[in-house]
């Protein structure tokens, strides 16, 4: 096959090159001045299409460069990298830059060569320390002068190489897709924005030994505004255990205060004796690095994990095992399972929370949501008939809807609680009494229906949740006993604060009267500040704007020692939620390689890692609405998932073993995750093939 080209005449060729600027711009080589008189007017020698804009306009078009200019039909590719590598260096001049800064590139082999080039260091002078000052900190305003000129087709196609080779380093060292959404991660790449071409790569001993240093104490100095609040408000140490795939037995402890939680250090006890004397021994310690007058309470479980009534009542028992029955089915095939994300649109029935009962009342909530898609989903397998027989059964789904109602009111104090949006010790007992309430409607104020599911709740709450602690914060939450006076009538109630003030003052009779028969009264009774309209208005809405101990700051001046009690324990968290959340910083770190590690440095990049992802977590609970009961693994919800599965925290600590038996394995590591793909699933030769599914 033959090609053509059309070759001007002699005459035309001398006419174009007197139309033509005197210039160097290799754009010159494809335009000619149509005007002598009109400059900016200039056409292509290539398609002979005449444009205004200058030469700058005519390298856009044969670049084919859209937005400006329709892009020339007849450039070859040597010609658009010719032009875009011009305009390029014209953009370079006016920033002041070298035109050698940035390539732009169209295969692989020349951005290789290109990268190549920037390993060049960058000559400085005395004055790049003053405008060249590297400071990316501000996240919410980073990108946005660049954004101005993202239409620029170059900029775009150097963003896209950018990422192409973030994402390759990312594949090949296998680093989590959701670490690209930190904020650390970001200020990174505008850190190394800011320093422009050829920023090196900290070394190995630099990232382990100068700039590791320089981050553990830039960590120490973030706990500042902490430990300030410890003194003012006092805090609450939280402590848990984890065991890894290995089966070592890790604790941790964690300071939780209205700030947010922060952890202070662990301790890995394999070879120890679980004995309540080395429990002790650790916690002792701990506190005394706190500050003893700043720990109000110690936390050592999280009370809202034995919140689950569902399981100790046959009745909603046997609704659970049949929806787990059908949720099993589901993820034991591979071709059922592909069909179930088809008709969902990709979303899983299995919803993984933070406790087994948080697991069960959202795959309930999740099942009831997707009953449509199920049908159709089990109507088209053979051995899935008997499972579709229970998904057309109308008794089934009568079954989990009281579940769902019944079981609503407790969720709500989970999520309350989970939040730590504010501290909850000050409603945790007042709203599980009104979700008794709620439940005992719900059910039709029926006293064969609701006593066994009451029995089961004050069970669960017995020592943990109605304690002289928590009663006294319920009495002291002005939200409650302003709308419910008679609380102070309550027994239970009026001997919890005397316990309490006993416990916070031992030995100090005159202190304890003072506060108990003095100031006490004054509150209760709504006298001086407390009687003032502002006040009582101020705590009649309990949203996440009312925090009860601020309302004791603002009005509680004529009770000072009282209002001291107020501030303190209302601003205590009731969950160790906060400390158990963030297990996944000890797989990473306690791994083979990395426990090749000293002991001291070990335990320092622990001491970052989880400081820097509960930090991060604190500022999402306080800005983000988000469900806090969704878990990130599905360590809580293989009972959903797998058939048989063995539940290895089934046993209450309190009602089945000692503190050496406590910290024994009661985390182990996953079984299997939502989106795992690798597991054996069963004969599936019965499957409708006709059926379309991904």
């Amino acid at each position: 096959m033959t090609s053509t080209t059309t070759t001007p005449s002699m005459g035309s060729t001398a006419a174009q090159e007197n139309l033509k600027r005197k210039s160097n711009d290799p754009g010159w080589e494809y335009a000619v001045c149509v005007n002598p008189k009109k400059l900016e007017r200039v056409k292509c020698i290539l398609c002979n299409k005449e444009m205004d804009g200058g030469i700058n306009r005519l390298k856009q078009h044969i670049a084919q460069i859209k937005g400006n200019v329709s892009s020339c039909p007849k450039a070859t590719k040597n010609d658009q990298i010719k032009c875009r590598d011009a305009l390029l260096d014209n953009r370079n001049k006016k920033k002041g830059r070298s035109s050698d800064n940035e390539t732009i590139t169209i295969d692989d082999d020349l951005m290789e060569d290109s990268f190549g080039s920037m390993k060049a260091k960058r000559s400085f002078g005395p004055m790049d320390r003053f405008p060249n000052t590297i400071n990316p900190q501000d996240v919410s305003n980073m990108g946005k002068s660049k954004q101005e000129n993202m239409s620029n087709a170059i900029r775009k196609e150097h963003m896209v190489r950018v990422k192409e080779y973030i994402c390759r380093w990312a594949y090949e060292c296998a680093i989590p897709f959701h670490a690209f959404e930190k904020d650390s991660f970001k200020i990174m790449l505008e850190a190394v924005g800011q320093f422009g071409r050829g920023a090196p790569p900290p070394t190995r001993y630099e990232m382990g030994e100068t700039y590791f240093k320089k981050e553990v104490e830039r960590t120490i100095n973030l706990l500042t505004p902490y430990k300030d609040e410890w003194k003012s408000n006092g805090c609450s140490i939280m402590t848990d255990a984890w065991s890894d795939r290995k089966r070592r037995s890790i604790m941790s402890l964690c300071v939780n205060s209205k700030m947010g939680t922060v952890f202070l250090s662990s301790k890995e006890s394999s070879d120890e004796a679980h004995t309540s004397e080395h429990i002790h021994e650790y916690v002792e310690s701990c506190i005394k690095e706190v500050g003893p007058e700043n720990v109000v309470q110690i936390v050592t479980d999280n009370a809202s994990n034995n919140m689950g009534a569902a399981n100790g009542l046959p009745r909603y028992k046997k609704i659970l095992n049949h929806a787990k029955t059908l949720t099993v089915f589901i993820y034991a095939h591979h071709k059922t399972l592909a069909m179930m994300r088809h008709f969902t649109k990709k979303r899983d029935i299995v919803q993984p929370g933070v406790t087994r009962f948080a697991s069960a009342f959202l795959t309930l909530q999740s099942l009831a949501d997707k009953k449509a898609q199920l049908k159709k989903i089990l109507s088209n397998t053979v051995k899935g008939k008997a499972t579709y027989d229970m998904v057309v059964n109308a008794t089934f789904w009568a079954g989990v809807a009281l579940c769902l109602k019944v079981f609503a009111p407790l969720v709500k104090v989970l999520r309350m609680v989970d939040a730590d949006r504010k501290p909850s010790m000050g409603f945790v007992y007042g709203e599980i009494q009104n979700a008794k309430q709620e439940i005992i409607n719900a059910l039709g104020n029926n006293k064969k229906a609701y006593e066994p599911i009451m029995d089961i709740i004050s069970k669960k709450m017995k020592g943990r949740l109605d304690t002289p602690l928590h009663l006294t914060a319920y009495l002291l939450n002005p939200y409650y006993l302003y709308k419910n006076p008679e609380i102070q009538n309550d027994i239970d109630v009026t001997d919890a604060i005397v316990d309490f003030v006993d416990t916070m003052y031992p030995g100090d009779h005159s202190l304890q009267n003072h506060i108990v028969m003095v100031e006490l009264p004054v509150y209760m009774g709504k006298e001086e500040n407390f009687s003032r309209e502002i006040a009582i208005k101020g705590c009649e809405v309990n949203n996440d704007k009312f925090d009860p101990a601020n309302w004791w700051v603002a009005y509680g001046a004529s009770t000072p020692q009282l209002r001291k009690i107020a501030t303190r324990i209302l601003s205590l968290t009731t969950s160790s939620s906060g400390c158990e959340r963030n297990w996944s910083t000890f797989e990473g770190v306690h791994t083979k390689k990395r426990n090749r590690l000293e002991t001291s440095k070990l335990n320092n990049l622990v001491f970052v890692q989880f400081n820097e992802n509960l930090m991060e977590n604190n500022k999402k609970r306080k800005t983000k609405d988000m469900e806090v009961l969704l878990a990130k693994d599905a360590s809580e919800a293989q009972e959903w998932i797998v058939e048989n599965d063995v539940l290895l925290d089934e046993v209450e600590p309190d009602e089945a073993m000692g503190d050496e038996e406590f910290l024994q394995n009661r985390r182990s590591s996953r079984l299997r995750e939502l989106d795992e793909e690798e597991f054996v699933s069963e004969d599936e030769e019965e499957l409708n093939e006709d059926v379309e599914y991904e």
